[in-house]
């Protein structure tokens, strides 16, 4: 069954800019663990990890930073040859619009229009918001107790499961150091938020660094990349249904951490998997640990509170965030009402997978779930805290033009987002084997399953 889940291979060497600024506070009042840790730059850090084939490379520690800069002048000259402009933003008039084609700009031209501050990190306005969700979490908890009634119950699966997404959300932006520029407390309240909803900390870090490495990109993107032909005509039956009939892509987390999809291989509970590099063995077996300590613990209280009281506090709930996983994640990369493109080979560039993402409007989630929505620039740029990501994608706007794809606007809450998810997984199924910049395919036989 875990053969349905999506993911992707080993990253891409990217382009990435570093912020033209970086402010940071040296008011020594603060305690030591809320100060930046100087060792470590904010995207890039000076270890370095040497291959067994006696390769080196640089990782980021906490962000999704790219391992290769190339030089304004490298993006300016490519898509100036690629796109046939002659300055910024000046697109042959005759040239309707390509979502395919490098666009004219490049990502200093992003980070330029980005105001300063929004750069920015701030670790007690961080820490706040983890304070709010834990507590709402707990009172959440507290009063369904209280309550127990069958009308309260499923109100409160609702709304716990959608508050075990944010706090997977605040460990999110700890796996991407957006949170603050410290490592450890980085490092300490990612375990325990993701640890809490069975997600391993850093097993998920770093595949989901690749994930930013590499978006946009056929084979080597890490989640909900597309399948070639060939590797969907060689699925069962059976696995297309899963992978593409509701409600079964939407429950696809838990097994996507266990075992990746068809051609790929990795678990992120193994150190040795071939999602990470040796040096990373003792964080993805610190991570395993937590994880392992955390379904002790929901064990022990399956004991203690009887199993169908645990079910109803917790089990529900966390099937809820699942839920809530892959249909944000899903919805960040597909469901547009035009197609968009997939990149391999020379064609593929960090700034070109970045623009297909897609910002999506949660109505009143916006806030509960950090913004999570505003994806495009978080994308971009994966260290800009999310409550800056509103007003760095305003500012960015004017530079993006067409590149950037309004988001439908949502009511109080999000329904609309159910038809493109409907609409998508009966169109999206696989790309061509042959080349450099393709759209998803459709399989008939899906939109008839009677035919499979």
């Amino acid at each position: 069954m875990a053969s349905f889940v999506i993911s992707g291979l080993k990253p891409l060497p990217s382009i990435y800019h570093r912020p033209a600024a970086r402010v940071v506070s040296n008011n020594s009042s603060k305690p030591s663990f809320l100060l930046t840790n100087k060792n470590y730059p904010d995207l890039e850090t000076k270890n370095r990890i040497e291959f067994s084939s006696g390769v080196s490379r640089n990782w980021g520690l906490n962000v999704s930073a790219p391992l290769r800069v190339a030089s304004i002048e490298e993006d300016e000259g490519r898509e100036e040859r690629n796109h046939g402009v002659n300055g910024f933003g000046e697109e042959k008039e005759d040239a309707g619009f390509n979502p395919g084609a490098p666009p004219p700009f490049n990502l200093a031209d992003i980070r330029a229009a980005i105001p300063k501050k929004c750069w920015v990190k701030d670790p007690w306005k961080s820490m706040s918001y983890v304070v709010r969700d834990v507590a709402v979490v707990f009172g959440l908890a507290a009063a369904a107790v209280y309550v127990n009634n069958w009308i309260v119950w499923p109100l409160y699966w609702a709304a716990q499961g959608t508050m075990f997404w944010a706090l997977f959300v605040l460990g999110h932006d700890c796996g991407h150091g957006s949170f603050s520029n410290n490592p450890k407390l980085n490092s300490v309240v990612g375990h325990l938020l993701h640890s809490s909803i069975l997600v391993p900390y850093h097993g998920w870090r770093i595949s989901h660094r690749t994930h930013h490495q590499n978006h946009g990109h056929v084979e080597n993107d890490e989640s909900w990349h597309p399948l070639s032909e060939k590797i969907y005509n060689s699925l069962d039956n059976v696995t297309k249904m899963l992978r593409f009939m509701l409600p079964f892509p939407m429950l696809a987390y838990p097994f996507y951490l266990w075992n990746r999809s068809p051609g790929k291989t990795g678990s992120h509970f193994d150190p040795d998997s071939d999602l990470f590099v040796p040096s990373e063995r003792k964080d993805v077996i610190t991570s395993t640990i937590c994880w392992t300590a955390m379904a002790a613990i929901l064990v022990g209280l399956g004991f203690t509170m009887g199993p169908m009281q645990l079910l109803k506090l917790y089990g529900i709930p966390y099937v809820i965030f699942v839920m809530w996983l892959d249909l944000v994640t899903y919805l960040h990369h597909h469901g547009h009402e035009e197609k968009l493109p997939w990149y391999r080979g020379k064609e593929w560039s960090y700034l070109r997978g970045g623009l297909t993402t897609l910002d999506r409007d949660y109505g009143w989630i916006n806030n509960i779930h950090h913004d999570i929505g505003t994806h495009v620039i978080h994308h971009l740029f994966p260290q800009i805290p999310h409550y800056h990501l509103i007003e760095a994608t305003k500012a960015a706007k004017p530079v993006l033009k067409k590149y950037y794809r309004e988001p439908e606007r949502s009511g109080p809450l999000p329904f609309h987002l159910i038809g493109n998810l409907i609409t998508s997984l009966k169109k999206d199924h696989f790309v061509s084997d042959n080349g450099d910049v393709v759209y998803y395919q459709t399989d008939p036989k899906l939109q008839e399953p009677s035919k499979l």
